[in-house]
């Protein structure tokens, strides 16, 4: 029965759809974190639900099975990222300066989320389509190729950068990063921080143009 003083019931709706995301987020944070646990094929529903709080039911209700969870909490983890990174780049002056940028943020996000990192790292090496071919191959990163393309084009054309082909350095620059984290989980005591300021550097130097005679 709507109430008298909400013969709409939009306030109602309003409440169910606020209580219905705080729900689904509660449930992708579980999610991360028994991955990042216990590792992609250990993570049944059953047990992402016990870490929430709550039952596998609740998890049916708003994910149609794993797979679906799974890719939210891949999208999840990317919408922070850039929630964390895109202001910091849209801060800066120049292409060199967002180019470093990138890559010092990114991995100062991961130094404070390790449990994210670990949870993609699964996910990327485990999770299938129904024909067997891993659902995030080298294809699902285009997005990120065309991004950092736009970057060293931008740069070139302001003429920071030398002449080089921007999906090269673009698919070279992701490898470094990727590699940079595969090494960090396997090496938990391994300098991050000095490890994105030196892969900077490097990337720094490699698209540097040429100073004039």
């Amino acid at each position: 029965m709507r109430s008298k003083n909400n013969p709409s019931g939009q306030k109602d709706r309003s409440d169910r759809s606020f209580i219905e995301k705080a729900r689904r987020a509660q449930i992708i944070d579980a999610a991360i974190h028994t991955i990042a646990e216990v590792g992609f094929a250990k993570a049944s529903l059953a047990r992402i639900a016990a870490r929430a709080g709550v039952s596998k039911g609740v998890i049916s209700y708003h994910f149609a099975g794993k797979d679906e969870l799974v890719e939210q909490v891949v999208m999840q983890v990317y919408t922070d990222i850039a929630d964390s990174v895109l202001p910091r780049l849209l801060e800066q002056p120049s292409a060199t300066a967002v180019l470093r940028t990138h890559i010092l943020t990114v991995a100062e996000y991961m130094r404070d989320h390790r449990a994210h990192l670990a949870a993609l790292g699964e996910i990327f090496t485990n999770f299938r389509t129904a024909d067997g071919t891993l659902r995030y191959g080298i294809t699902a990163n285009e997005e990120l190729y065309a991004s950092l393309e736009n970057l060293y084009r931008e740069g070139q054309r302001t003429g920071e950068f030398r002449s080089f082909d921007p999906r090269v350095m673009a698919i070279t620059q992701q490898a470094a990063v990727d590699s940079m984290f595969a090494y960090w989980t396997a090496h938990p005591d391994h300098d991050l921080r000095a490890h994105a300021r030196e892969l900077a550097d490097l990337f720094e130097r490699a698209v540097r143009a040429p100073t004039p005679p």
